[in-house]
């Protein structure tokens, strides 16, 4: 199968990469550019054949050729401009409008790496945009280079939908092994800024829960009522990779529990540190409070101070001082026991 390009990019139409999958063809897989996909669109569809095409919407040329050679649904291009990235796939005419969100190709565990992909899927043609480089697509374009040949339009939706939970399962583990570095370290007394490194992976966790969590809903319906086009073994498959969704989405809200726990642990240790703080500086302070007042009062200039002439008025007013002290530092440290 011979490659568009050798650098992962785009034409001039924004398309940055294109696939027809005939099965009856010679070649089962055939890479396309923009304009082989205009031409083929155009000519009509061979029985059993369809095309998928990927477009960087950050090119300003892709939802143009978008609207003049794909024929998608108004839904699609309504979908691209509201502001709602929750993932969930509706049924638009005869088509379905997907909208998955995925991490970005560099992942580094930040809230803001991920974004919004956007799907239409017919039974000649699937069309996915993006604006961002994304994990999962890549992986699913990977696996067509190298032979994967979905036998049908929804096939390639399933594909990819098992290939964003393969690759959340690896973003839980990368979690997990986070998580479990910072427990040691917690259970060995290095705090450090493990509160900080814990609160940036519950943000990631609850923007990937909330973003991907599929719309019940909206997928029952779908999967109720589906197009014409589908069959029932494709509903199922469907089906199942919702399912694969589901079970990940489950560990996600675990983690979240569980770093919920860690956070509250490491918060206890922290008071418990300031507590001990703040005794310590109040016994100081009951401590150093009999010299302070006999130092006020013997340092007023008035007659009448007592030991003033005294040969050891000095050593029975540190007498004095220290057995004041000695009593003060054994309600303190009764009071604490």
């Amino acid at each position: 199968m011979n490659s568009i390009a050798g650098a992962y990019g785009s034409d001039e139409a924004g398309l940055i990469c294109g696939y027809l999958f005939d099965a009856a063809a010679p070649a089962p897989v055939r890479a396309v550019d923009s304009a082989q996909a205009a031409d083929w669109l155009a000519a009509g569809t061979p029985p059993g054949a369809y095309m998928w095409l990927h477009f960087n919407l950050s090119h300003a040329q892709a939802e143009r050729w978008l609207q003049r050679h794909a024929g998608l649904s108004d839904l699609f291009f309504e979908t691209l401009k509201e502001g709602l990235h929750s993932t969930r796939i509706e049924r638009a005419d005869d088509s379905l409008i997907a909208v998955i969100n995925d991490v970005h190709f560099e992942f580094s565990f930040e809230p803001s790496d991920i974004s919004t992909l956007w799907i239409s899927v017919g039974p000649r043609l699937v069309v996915t945009a993006r604006t961002q480089p994304l994990r999962s697509v890549d992986a699913l374009r990977t696996a067509v280079k190298a032979g994967d040949a979905p036998r049908s339009s929804t096939e390639l939706l399933e594909h990819l939908l098992r290939v964003q939970a393969d690759v959340l399962v690896r973003i839980v583990r990368g979690v997990t092994s986070r998580i479990d570095d910072i427990e040691d370290a917690l259970l060995a007394g290095r705090l450090d800024h493990k509160r900080a490194r814990l609160g940036m992976l519950r943000r990631v966790l609850v923007r990937l829960q909330r973003l991907l969590a599929p719309e019940p809903a909206a997928l029952f319906r779908l999967l109720q009522s589906p197009p014409a086009w589908m069959s029932e073994p494709d509903a199922q498959e469907l089906r199942g990779s919702t399912e694969e969704f589901s079970v990940v989405l489950r560990d996600m809200g675990a983690l979240q529990e569980r770093i919920k726990l860690l956070q509250e642990e490491i918060a206890d240790n922290v008071n418990e540190d300031n507590n001990r703080s703040l005794f310590v500086l109040t016994v100081v302070t009951v401590l150093a409070l009999p010299i302070n007042i006999l130092a006020g009062l013997f340092g007023m200039n008035v007659g009448g101070i007592p030991l003033a002439e005294h040969k050891h008025g000095f050593w029975i007013v540190v007498a004095i001082v220290m057995t004041f002290t000695a009593i003060a530092a054994w309600v303190a440290f009764r009071k604490k026991r």
